[in-house]
């Protein structure tokens, strides 16, 4: 069964549903840890870094970003941890499956329509052809 669950999260409702079934998953086996990967996006790092407060209140606040996600975790007593990077999420989530070995990667699908997925492509597509494990993508 799966050991480590990577469940990429943005905050959005997509990801809470990505963390529904990364639960139906982890349920399974007590032994399952699913880490949760926040990427602080290079693009938006700026207005965050202008909008917060201080430089130390700046993981407090992306990390409320995911909180409806780790709270449907928690609701599910399913063992877990947060990690937060920077980069460009679809490579940054990529390269650390790749790294830690994880055992799935579940992301949230953005729904884009053809033209939009054609023109600037999809996260959620762009790991999975990346990843060297199974990958679940979550409408």
């Amino acid at each position: 069964m799966y050991k480590h669950i990577l469940l990429a999260a943005d905050g959005s409702e997509n990801a809470v549903r990505a963390a529904k079934e990364a639960i139906k998953i982890a349920s399974l086996s007590k032994e399952t840890l699913v880490e949760v990967i926040y990427i602080a996006d290079f693009d938006k790092a700026k207005t965050d870094i202008l909008h917060a407060t201080s430089t130390e209140t700046l993981p407090i606040e992306r990390r409320k970003k995911i909180k409806n996600v780790e709270q449907v975790l928690f609701d599910a007593n399913v063992n877990y941890k947060v990690t937060i990077l920077h980069g460009i999420p679809g490579p940054e989530i990529i390269k650390y499956a790749n790294e830690k070995g994880v055992d799935l990667v579940v992301i949230g699908s953005r729904g884009l329509n053809g033209l939009q997925e054609m023109v600037i492509g999809s996260v959620s597509h762009k790991v999975m052809k990346r990843v060297n494990c199974p990958a679940l993508i979550v409408k």
